[in-house]
């Protein structure tokens, strides 16, 4: 299909839809926008323990490619994006064989970690292709970062709309770029805890949403006494240490409420012969479900037999570990959806404890074990968010999906290839730092790499409290959520919250400070109570912000953006595009001033 005259660059391009123009997209993502993404995620994780996702930053430069194509080649910027990303992301578990190393392990066969790591991002992305319609069609989360990218791609490849959002969209990558950077290179800055993506992200969700972790993250501090006195703490410990125990277990207890909703009204059509929703599917929509369930079949099989006949793991801890990818790869995509947040080595280090209350003793396995897990909840994550942007634009989910498998292929080979190379390069990156200190090793914290070594070291030890830990935040995510289904659906309630300016007040505190839903406030136990701070900041400022524009008059004439691409949503947006762009600036420079 040619949507555009074949004038200036368009001339010189493939059309829209035609072998050349995918072969043209799949090349540009996995060898320039793919490597670009994956270096930064690798050099990140080794310094400093995490990375930026490269959906947004994949997005700004796929669209400069597309770009001579106008409106229709957004779909073919957010194909490169997903590709790219999905490379990015699999470098990024190049830390997985630092972890080895570290924990004194036996070298493993490259080509045995890729297709290890390969068939794990196969069965990760199709459980996150599964679980799309419940995330993305029906509870229509935001996915900050796979909102921000929708909106970079339309106006990045619309003239039109570029003109009316430029502003607002540029001024937001500036500054993002600014602050990014600025944590990087200033101690000073960087202790304040401040993110550019933080704050954008806030700013894109609104208060409602971002409060209720501020509630949660005060909480926690209150309560840390008594958590060290009852021995679920040492002395000195964050909250946050036993929290994203607690927070994961909430947003378990809220999923199964909202599974078996769905389930019940699966029965009810079922029963009354008729599908609740009898408009048929668009067509960009439409995913063969038994074919993707066979998918996930098959790759979860090929996990299992890769890891026991290829790698020597036990079979019933693998079997274990593909089981709990399901249940991680929800409540991960439901966090990552609400805050942002794809608590993946959260996932990491639980999965190491339920695999020690199982009967494991060997960190070796361990590792392997929950490295499906911490892959699968990435590419899972990752599949959610670009759905998200695919909705968003109306892109082909079958494509995008086909280009997410292919970005999966190459990223696992390259992830093994840039740990060797960063090992090779750096061999300070070889030695354990736990519990030391290592010379010459300030610049490579590897956080990351730190809390899966102390996870796995600690299996030895006997830990019940965090089984205890995990079934108190089931048991409050079940009770708060049913108690926010019986009050939300009270037509006494939603009359009394809609009718005054007393009920609307009302409803906002019900569900910001009251009884906020957990999806929200499970982010006060994942993170930092400063990184809280900025993301409730972001989230106030952004709601403010929109009451005072929806307060004043639009003038005559002026142009309207879609409803979803608000100032604060282009704000946000921009301000987690320039932070990407930082971490690639940081992620390239430090590679190669530390090579030349």
């Amino acid at each position: 299909m040619q949507s555009t005259p074949r004038t200036g660059l368009r001339r010189y391009l493939p059309d829209i839809g035609t072998p050349a123009y995918h072969l043209m997209l799949a090349v540009v993502a996995i060898f320039i926008l793919g490597p670009l993404g994956g270096i930064s995620a690798a050099f990140m994780n080794f310094s400093i323990g995490f990375f930026v996702g490269g959906q947004v930053l994949a997005g700004i430069l796929g669209s400069a490619v597309t770009l001579p194509y106008g409106p229709e080649g957004k779909h073919g910027a957010n194909y490169m994006q997903t590709m790219a990303a999905s490379v990015a992301g699999m470098c990024g578990m190049a830390v997985l064989i630092q972890a080895r190393h570290w924990l004194g392990l036996p070298e493993v066969p490259g080509w045995q970690l890729a297709l290890f790591y390969g068939c794990i991002g196969m069965f990760g992305g199709g459980i996150g292709m599964l679980y799309t319609p419940v995330l993305v069609d029906r509870m229509h989360l935001n996915f900050p970062s796979g909102f921000a990218v929708a909106n970079i791609l339309r106006a990045l490849t619309d003239p039109n709309l570029l003109r009316r959002s430029i502003a607002k969209l540029g001024s937001g990558m500036v500054i993002g770029y600014a602050v990014g950077l600025s944590t990087f290179k200033i101690a000073a800055l960087s202790v304040t805890g401040l993110s550019a993506s933080t704050v954008g992200a806030g700013m894109i969700v609104g208060a409602r949403i971002a409060i209720p972790a501020l509630v949660v993250a005060l909480i926690g501090i209150m309560v840390t006494p008594h958590l060290v006195e009852i021995g679920w703490l040492a002395e000195g410990d964050p909250y946050r240490k036993i929290g994203f125990i607690i927070a994961l277990g909430t947003i378990l207890g809220a999923a199964l409420i909202d599974i078996v909703l769905i389930l019940w009204e699966a029965v009810q059509r079922f029963r009354a012969k008729q599908p609740v929703n009898p408009e048929p599917k668009e067509d960009w929509k439409r995913v063969n479900f038994w074919r993707l369930v066979l998918w996930v079949v098959f790759w979860g099989a090929a996990v299992i037999v890769g890891g026991h006949w290829v790698l020597g793991e036990p079979l019933h801890f693998l079997f274990i570990a593909v089981g709990l990818c399901f249940l991680f790869v929800l409540v991960n995509g439901i966090s990552l959806g609400i805050s942002d947040w794809n608590p993946i080595s959260s996932a990491f280090v639980l999965t190491v404890f339920i695999l020690a209350a199982a009967g494991l003793t060997s960190p070796g396995t361990g590792l392997m074990c929950a490295s499906i897990l911490l892959i699968a909840c990435s590419v899972g994550g990752d599949m959610q968010q670009d759905r998200s942007t695919g909705w968003r634009l109306g892109t082909n989910r079958v494509v995008q999906f086909r280009y997410q498998m292919i970005g999966i292929v190459f990223g696992a080979l390259f992830a093994v290839v840039l740990a060797k190379v960063f090992l090779q390069a750096y061999p300070v990156l070889k030695l354990d730092q736990f519990g030391q200190e290592v010379p010459g090793a300030q610049q490579w914290q590897s956080a990351m790499t730190y809390k899966f070594v102390g996870a796995l070291r600690g299996i030895t030890e006997s830990q019940p409290h965090v089984m205890k830990a995990l079934w108190l935040g089931l048991a409050i995510g079940l009770a708060t959520e049913v108690i926010r289904k019986l009050v939300k659906r009270s037509q006494r309630y939603k009359a009394f919250s809609t009718g005054s300016a007393t009920g609307k007040t009302t409803d906002f505190l019900f569900d910001a400070v009251v009884m906020p839903s957990p999806y929200a406030s499970s982010f006060g136990g994942f993170v930092e109570i400063v990184t809280v701070l900025w993301w409730t900041a972001g989230g106030i400022g952004g709601s403010l912000f929109n009451v005072y524009s929806a307060r004043r008059k639009p003038a005559d004439g002026a142009d309207a953006l879609p409803a979803d691409m608000s100032t604060m949503s282009l704000s946000g947006g921009g301000l987690i595009a320039g932070d990407s762009l930082a971490a690639l600036s940081v992620g390239v420079y430090g590679l190669l001033s530390t090579v030349f």
